[in-house]
């Protein structure tokens, strides 16, 4: 194989024998300065096709323990996602897990206060994710924080192909549309204005999220608290009728009609975001 560029002392630029551009990682294949040069196959230990200009970036400043590594680890990964990965995929990857056993060397921490989020939405992904930081400990030696399992889950949401990340961004268009009509009612119910930046807004869009997945999958949920819900409404007439008004626009713009256990949840979560405000049953 023919090196033609040189990006650290363990990785160069090479073009294969059918002229395409590879990236070849491997012990000292880029020590010296002549190029072009042939490299001997049993030089390299991976190659990297489809690699852009920013992936080669990264390349330049990684250890190519962490790459190799990420490298093994993401075989794995690719065969358990249901989407495709980007070329790229695999250089973020390693370059998101360097700076993240820098941090832990240094004892830098960053708070992952959306975990409890992430590993709701993304349940695939924080398994992997929980998977990738196990072998983390068991061959890096490196004990990676929990609320890292979070991050690394997000940096495979992130890593999608083009298409796939139009069907994502679709979607959540989709959403928006829909947390943005329900938090619009709720306001209107009760004459206040939510604080969407608040934590219990957060919850709040993460049930609504739930919803959302429910009705993209056209899955049911059970309703075991129907005796409770049925309280909860003698007891908080206005957030019943609050719900009642969610229960109509769900029926019109989405064809769906949710189940008392959804309407009990709704009750829950519309009570903690207008308490904030004095408004709901908790102001009343």
């Amino acid at each position: 194989m023919l090196a033609i560029r040189k990006l650290n002392n363990n990785a160069v630029i090479c073009r294969d024998s059918r002229g395409r551009e590879v990236v070849a990682l491997g012990k000292g294949v880029g020590f010296g300065a002549d190029f072009p040069r042939e490299l001997p196959m049993a030089d390299i230990e991976r190659t990297f096709y489809s690699v852009d200009a920013q992936g080669q970036r990264i390349m330049q400043d990684l250890p190519a323990d962490v790459v190799l590594f990420t490298a093994k680890v993401m075989d794995i990964v690719e065969n358990e996602l249901p989407y495709e990965l980007s070329p790229n995929a695999v250089l973020i990857m390693a370059d998101h897990l360097a700076f993240a056993i820098a941090r832990q060397k240094k004892g830098i921490r960053f708070d992952m206060s959306l975990s409890y989020d992430v590993q709701q939405l993304y349940p695939q992904e924080y398994k992997i994710a929980r998977y990738i930081v196990s072998r983390v400990r068991t061959e890096l030696d490196v004990e990676l924080p929990q609320e890292e399992v979070a991050s690394i889950a997000m940096n495979l949401v992130n890593a999608k192909t083009g298409a796939e990340v139009q069907a994502t961004s679709d979607r959540a268009q989709s959403f928006e549309r829909l947390l943005n009509d329900v938090t619009e009612i709720v306001e209107r119910d009760f004459r206040t204005i939510i604080d969407r930046e608040s934590f219990e807004f957060s919850r709040f869009a993460t049930h609504v999220q739930y919803l959302f997945k429910r009705i993209q999958s056209n899955e049911s949920l059970s309703s075991a608290n129907l005796p409770l819900y049925q309280n909860s409404r003698e007891e908080f007439p206005e957030l019943a009728e609050c719900i009642d008004h969610i229960c109509t626009y769900m029926e019109r713009e989405w064809r769906t009609s949710l189940t008392d256990e959804e309407k009990l949840y709704l009750m829950l979560h519309v009570n903690r975001i207008c308490a904030q405000t004095g408004a709901g049953k908790a102001g009343r």
